[in-house]
């Protein structure tokens, strides 16, 4: 089954591979499909079903390479493309020649060595709604704007074996203990010395440093005759911070962490080497959405584990009070309380897409790339767990344990939003209302410590929607492959005229086939998601053209080179059809609503 999904993967790429092969010709006669020569390869490889996706290297030399970026959302949107190249001279032109800055970095084959392999080149790319840019890579002496990454190890006293890559710097500090920081033009983000982890963080436009601390523990399972399995949560109690210490102290390993600091122009990372786990977190200078949130990874790999079950902890000054939101299937919001009374494996709830902690003045969300479970166990924290091995059944019909772990990188996003709302007495005013709610659980027991939400209906922000639709439809790189009678004349691809508001979102748009034969018609089958969202909080320079109409959409003109000629609303299983619109130009949704149509085009 895991090979036929992989399998089914790779067709997947194939498809894409074709179609954009055809859209990006400007000389549509010259198309020529070869199952033996293909025109584009994929960026990334999977040597096998179990292993994480490796880049494929494209060779540089003074004839362009040709890579074309698919951008699968349906705004604009500018972001950092990273490929791995042959050459440290690399260059990167758009379609009309302009030259665009790079930022080489090292591709690490361990903590300390960088791989010979090849150069990680980034550079910022605008990319057309649901479009195709073309860029050209060249292996050129004249690189001026090709601009190096500046990469720093703290050993930590570790003896470890270093290899640095020409020419590429690489610094070295021993036994450095003291806090350092990154910092983009948005963000500022402040480290700890000894673990390498995430303390705080500050918005540089209020320059207000909020505590945001990234801890990660570990739960075990009962002793007593039912234990944790595949369906069950039963925990021996709180998490132990540290995965060989049973008491409260911080993360445990067989060695003491390495921590690597990369700075440059267009991005800036720390990524920290523990026992059971890689953690980056990383912060992009570019304008738009990208820029304004926290890129995480972490690589979990606990096979030597026996009932552990590793969670990721955000602690923050927020005062939360034990509320938390989570999505339903990403399509809207409930609230959740934290209740004394229950064990604390009742306080666990699914996340599909985000969680967030929110008061008067703050809003963190965690937006993930993977469904997981989270729970808010204490005021101003978010908890998150990332893999479980369990060595016994459950007696729920699985009949195993799940020893079957891998490998596995968790990707999350990480918002900071303030409310536009919010006073300068709102952190004192909460702080005092906080210490008051404490106090009065402490005289009349933890029954009082029940959080009622006073908000029973919230939705996520403009920028939070966006962050997790880029989190969850990232760019796709396509390298062109060298052919020996050259490569026919390229252009970028835009199938809109413009980009859709930032509150829609295009769920499908697909051909219908024909009740007679099994041909496509002359109808497309149209799909769209307007979202609810939060105007509370402040938005700030989300993309180039984004915008919201009321729930307006024009369809006359949306599509290059296609006119809309009938426009009939349809169930949403495409089944039964209401009566068709006379206005065919325009047409409005709901927030919180999908809906289904039926277009003629031509």
């Amino acid at each position: 089954m895991v090979t036929r999904l992989l399998r089914s993967l790779v067709s997947l790429k194939i498809v894409i591979m074709n179609a954009a092969h055809f859209l990006i010709l400007r000389n549509k006669d010259t198309y020529r499909y070869y199952h033996t020569e293909p025109f584009l390869e994929p960026d990334e490889r999977r040597a096998t079903q179990e292993s994480l996706p490796e880049r494929v290297l494209i060779e540089l030399d003074s004839t362009p390479r040709y890579l074309v970026v698919f951008n699968p959302v349906e705004q604009e949107r500018v972001c950092l493309v990273t490929v791995l190249v042959s050459s440290a001279r690399v260059r990167v032109l758009t379609e009309d020649g302009q030259t665009i800055p790079v930022q080489l970095s090292a591709q690490w084959s361990s903590s300390a060595e960088m791989s010979k392999e090849g150069y990680l080149a980034s550079f910022p790319a605008r990319l057309p709604a649901l479009g195709l840019a073309v860029f050209q890579l060249y292996d050129s002496f004249d690189s001026s704007l090709t601009l190096f990454s500046d990469s720093l190890l703290r050993l930590h006293g570790q003896n470890l074996a270093q290899r640095r890559l020409d020419p590429l710097p690489l610094r070295i500090h021993d036994s450095d203990q003291q806090d350092f920081f990154i910092q983009s033009q948005n963000l500022q983000l402040w480290f700890s010395g000894t673990t390498g982890m995430l303390e705080s963080i500050k918005r540089k436009e209020d320059q207000q440093e909020l505590k945001l601390r990234i801890e990660f523990l570990i739960y075990g399972t009962r002793t007593a005759k039912d234990k944790s399995g595949a369906y069950l949560f039963l925990p021996d109690g709180p998490a132990k911070v540290g995965i060989t210490s049973p008491v409260s102290l911080p993360y445990a390993s067989k060695e003491p962490p390495v921590v690597r600091v990369v700075e440059g122009p267009l991005f800036s990372e720390v990524v920290c080497y523990y026992q059971h786990f890689q953690h980056a977190v990383r912060i992009h200078n570019l304008p738009g959405v990208d820029g304004l949130s926290l890129d995480v990874t972490t690589t979990v790999d606990i096979r030597d584990q026996t009932n552990k079950e590793l969670a990721m902890r955000l602690v923050t000054d927020i005062q939360s009070e034990g509320v938390l939101f989570t999505d339903l299937n990403g399509f809207q919001i409930q609230p959740r309380r934290y209740f004394h009374k229950l064990p604390l494996q009742a306080n666990f709830y699914p996340m599909p897409s985000m969680a967030y902690i929110q008061d008067v003045q703050h809003r963190l969300t965690l937006h993930t790339a993977q469904a997981l479970g989270v729970a808010s166990l204490k005021s101003g924290e978010l908890e998150v767990i990332l893999d479980r091995r369990l060595m016994q059944d459950d007696n729920r019909g699985l009949g195993q344990g799940l020893k079957d772990n891998k490998r596995t990188a968790n990707h999350f996003r990480i918002l900071l939003e303030k409310r536009a709302t919010a006073n300068k007495h709102a952190g004192f005013l909460s702080k005092i209302t906080s210490i008051f709610h404490s106090l009065i659980s402490y005289i009349y027991g933890a029954s009082t410590q029940e959080v009622h939400d006073s908000q029973p209906i919230s939705f996520p922000s403009l920028l939070s929607h966006m962050t997790s639709m880029f989190l969850n439809h990232k760019v796709l790189a396509l390298p062109v492959l060298p052919k020996k009678r050259g490569v026919p004349p390229l252009q970028t691809f835009s199938p809109l005229s413009g980009t859709m508001p930032c509150d829609f979102h295009l769920l499908n748009l697909r051909s219908i086939q024909n009740k007679d034969k099994l041909t496509p018609s002359l109808d497309a089958a149209l799909i769209l998601h307007r979202k609810g969202f939060d105007c509370g909080l402040e938005a700030r320079n989300l993309s180039f053209n984004c915008s919201t109409t009321q729930g307006k959409l024009s369809l006359a003109g949306m599509f290059h080179g296609l006119d809309v000629h009938t426009v009939q609303p349809m169930s949403l299983s495409l089944m039964y059809a209401g009566t068709p619109l006379s206005n065919v130009s325009q047409i409005q949704l709901d927030p919180m609503e999908i809906s289904s149509f039926r277009l003629r085009l031509g």
